[in-house]
């Protein structure tokens, strides 16, 4: 259990977060299973068919063989010589034989499974036929091949004689060797070539003719097989961009309809709820002023009508739910009207801003401490200004004093407001955004508060692509950090 997530830790390490990416790896390394692994099976299939070819050919060479051997056993010493010359004269024969005094040495070619295979088959075969001779069998390149004890090799021989018979040029084959002694001291030396001489090339599934042409095709298919993936993912890319500048209520030009008939749906779905909610916006924001219009002058009439009953116990009950009616109908005004700011996007120096709302809480005479930054995020000036604005008079207001710092971790630009008050209660956090929701300290210091400060500036930081996070300071006090995308 312990290797659990150390294993998955590599696992999303390497796995891509693209959409892109990930199609691309999938569809790579699906392809390359396939060719590995039907590779693998044509490989096992033609050593097997080799090797049942290669046994085939050798048991009808070792026949041939044997055929000679008694033949040449047959004659006379002194006619064996004769007959040779014939032969070499007329062109040769399956074989080029010479008659020798001594076993020749040959150095044999590389160790080969299937060229052992042919010579446990020739060797079976011929001392099947031939049950008491004894056999020296070998392959040889013919560079390296000697044809006498004396060192004679196959390149010093005249070329009519193993022209028809061997291959010694310009593209040599092995060459197999069969020596055996007809009578003490005269050894029968017979050199042919395979009835399929390249045998040993043509029957290898990673030469390198084949390995260059299965690489340009899988380099083919996976280049083929990404510029479809990335047509199908830029498409969802610009869908994503479009989404996020409407969360950040930036202006951007409509998505195209073309593409595959899915995206082309996906587009038109996406046009037509923005559209929606760009209607849903403009309908809030005109109920909530004709909300402000109307609600406004019944409420200072009531306020008015309060001011003429005797009952002072009544009169005072009455302006109190009146205050707190009005109290909750600008509430509601001032969330939205902090809300909804429109204005475009620019570069913000951190230190101008910080540093304004600096010097206001200071000529309120609150004490905030900031060393300066020379840190630029994009974004909605007044907007950000706002959220700061509303942290830092939380600060002021339940921690008597602030510490304002910027820094870059990772990517973003953290900037924290350090209040020096008793801090929150761990279960009250999940309620601290909640509009009207005020802690004990909180009412007891600033009584005209709202409660909605908080929600407010993580509205405008969570539009901006950032986060507010919440925590108590280690050495006392709240600390609000927002982070933005550096």
């Amino acid at each position: 259990m312990s290797d659990m997530p150390a294993r998955r830790r590599w696992w999303t390490r390497w796995w891509p977060q693209s959409l892109l990416g990930r199609l691309s790896l999938v569809m790579v390394a699906g392809l390359l299973v396939t060719q590995v692994a039907g590779s693998a099976i044509w490989a096992t299939q033609l050593r097997a068919r080799a090797d049942a070819d290669a046994r085939s050919a050798a048991q009808y060479l070792g026949q041939g063989a044997a055929s000679s051997i008694r033949f040449f056993r047959s004659l006379p010493p002194s006619y064996r010589s004769l007959l040779i010359q014939q032969l070499r004269e007329m062109g040769g024969t399956r074989f080029f034989v010479n008659l020798n005094r001594a076993y020749v040495p040959v150095p044999p070619i590389a160790p080969n499974a299937l060229a052992d295979t042919a010579l446990a088959t020739v060797d079976a075969t011929l001392r099947k036929d031939l049950q008491h001779d004894q056999f020296r069998l070998a392959f040889a390149w013919p560079e390296r091949l000697a044809v006498s004890p004396d060192g004679v090799h196959l390149g010093e021989l005249p070329e009519n004689w193993v022209r028809h018979i061997l291959l010694p040029k310009p593209d040599p084959a092995p060459i197999l060797v069969i020596q055996t002694e007809l009578e003490p001291g005269n050894w029968l030396y017979m050199a042919t070539l395979m009835p399929n001489p390249y045998f040993l090339s043509n029957n290898d599934p990673l030469s390198s003719d084949r390995l260059v042409l299965q690489g340009l095709s899988l380099a083919a298919v996976l280049l083929l097989s990404i510029l479809v993936v990335r047509t199908i993912t830029r498409p969802l890319a610009a869908l994503s961009d479009a989404a996020e500048a409407f969360g950040k209520d930036e202006h951007t030009p409509a998505l195209p309809v073309t593409g595959s008939r899915e995206f082309v749906n996906t587009a038109r779905a996406f046009a037509a709820m923005r559209d929606r909610i760009a209607r849903y916006i403009e309908d809030r924001e005109r109920l909530f002023i004709s909300i402000s219009h109307d609600l406004r002058t019944p409420i200072t009439r009531l306020k008015l009508r309060a001011e003429l009953l005797d009952d002072e116990s009544l009169r005072n009950e009455f302006e109190e739910d009146l205050d707190e009616l009005d109290m909750m109908v600008k509430g509601a005004l001032q969330c939205v009207k902090d809300s909804d700011i429109h204005e475009n996007p620019t570069d913000i120096r951190l230190d101008s801003l910080i540093k304004r709302l600096v010097r206001s809480a200071e000529l309120a005479g609150h004490s905030v401490a900031f060393d300066g930054t020379s840190v630029v995020v994009r974004g909605k000036p007044l907007a950000l200004k706002r959220a700061i604005g509303n942290l830092l008079d939380n600060a002021l207001f339940y921690g008597e004093r602030a510490e304002i710092s910027v820094r870059e971790v990772d990517g973003w630009v953290e900037i924290a407001v350090r209040d020096h008050g008793p801090g929150v209660p761990d279960d009250a956090f999940p309620s601290l955004f909640e509009p009207y929701v005020r802690l004990a300290h909180g009412r007891e210091r600033n009584d005209g508060g709202m409660g909605l400060g908080l929600g407010i500036a993580r509205g405008v930081i969570e539009s901006h692509g950032g986060k507010l996070l919440l925590a108590n300071h280690p050495d006392g006090g709240l600390n609000s950090v927002i982070r933005l995308p550096a």
